[in-house]
């Protein structure tokens, strides 16, 4: 299993599982993403789990400026998201995705790593209390139509 920085060459492939990750979004949209977090990365830094020549999981993460819930650093590091395939989860592929995500804050001298989760996804706040991120806030937004 090799963890690694994502390029240009891996689009489709990073594409595709973002497409499972993020379904009600349009390819088209997810390719613009990409391109752009490729293009800034001192603000993005994109990994890919490769095992067996096979591209199985990705973690997608973000500098970011504003206040994140739960933190008390500004900037921090943001794991925007983060996904495995079905026949390679429960192997430590999302640990290591989440290690080089870390590893690479630490780089850029940052002391918290963020996350969020939808609340109905207990999966997701299962893992990541697992990889030893701890539970800070729950919220629920609001909007009204003006």
């Amino acid at each position: 299993m090799e963890i690694r920085r994502a390029s240009l060459d891996d689009l489709d492939v990073w594409g595709s599982l973002r497409l499972q990750l993020w379904p009600d979004t349009p390819a088209v949209a997810h390719s613009g993403e990409q391109i752009a977090m490729l293009e800034a990365p001192d603000r993005f830094a994109v990994f890919l789990c490769e095992d067996g020549g096979r591209v199985c999981g990705f973690a997608e993460a973000s500098l970011r400026q504003d206040h994140v819930n739960g933190c008390e650093t500004a900037p921090v590091a943001f794991l925007e998201g983060i996904f495995v395939a079905s026949e390679s989860r429960r192997r430590g592929v999302a640990g290591r995705l989440v290690a080089a995500v870390e590893d690479w804050a630490r780089e850029i001298g940052m002391r918290e790593l963020g996350s969020d989760a939808d609340l109905a996804n207990v999966v997701s706040h299962a893992m990541h209390s697992h990889l030893g991120f701890e539970e800070t806030e729950r919220v629920v937004y609001f909007r009204k139509e003006l």
